[in-house]
């Protein structure tokens, strides 16, 4: 019994070390470069405002929290908190992107989570999408459910091919000619991470 108790504890400690180098050995592919550094919100914003849309930024160097704790940054994770009552908040890139593009991130959603991710401010909806919709979204085949999710955003003469795992989410999504990514606090939980950019055709 006592090499149990032992055992249990260790066997904890270890899984926390394999989550903690698994995060820490993600290196982008080639051509590509990391929005998030996993640690802390460095190159990310909050933008003046009633609705955070404007071109004043709070820079959030160096900080592994927002000021209103709804973003934070461990172990490779960027995390949405829920908050109640609902509000909605947007985080931002300092970095506009007027370049073609393509965005690669991963993201995990609580069960009815809703977040968004803005792309030169247009939102494509990043959600728990067999639960949370909308309803083109609850037939997809490849979705996984509380686990890790793969967005590609290929971004070409200023539309947007959204997919998630290999599947259309948006075929032709129109963006302005420049802007910022962002990512959004709904509803629920959300975790995001692996966020890399590579610019240029």
């Amino acid at each position: 019994m006592k090499s149990l108790r032992v055992c249990l504890p260790l066997s904890l400690l270890f899984g926390v070390v394999v989550r903690l180098i698994a995060a820490d050995s993600f290196k982008p592919e080639p051509g590509f470069v990391s929005l998030f550094n996993g640690k802390d919100l460095s190159g990310w914003c909050y933008r003046g405002g009633a609705r955070g849309d404007e071109a004043v930024a709070t820079a959030l160097e160096g900080k592994k929290a927002a000021p209103d704790n709804r973003f934070s940054a461990q172990g490779g994770v960027l995390t949405v908190h829920p908050r109640d009552p609902r509000l909605v908040q947007k985080l931002w890139t300092t970095q506009e992107f007027p370049k073609d593009f393509v965005l690669r991130l991963e993201f995990r959603a609580a069960v009815n989570a809703d977040s968004g991710i803005f792309i030169r401010k247009p939102q494509l909806q990043c959600r728990d999408y067999l639960v949370a919709g909308p309803d083109k979204y609850k037939t997809l085949k490849k979705y996984r459910a509380q686990d890790w999710n793969e967005i590609e955003i290929v971004v070409r003469d200023g539309v947007a091919r959204c997919t998630c795992n290999g599947e259309v989410l948006e075929d032709a999504l129109k963006l302005p000619a420049t802007g910022p990514i962002g990512l959004e606090g709904d509803r629920g939980q959300m975790e995001y991470r692996r966020i890399r950019i590579k610019e240029g055709s």
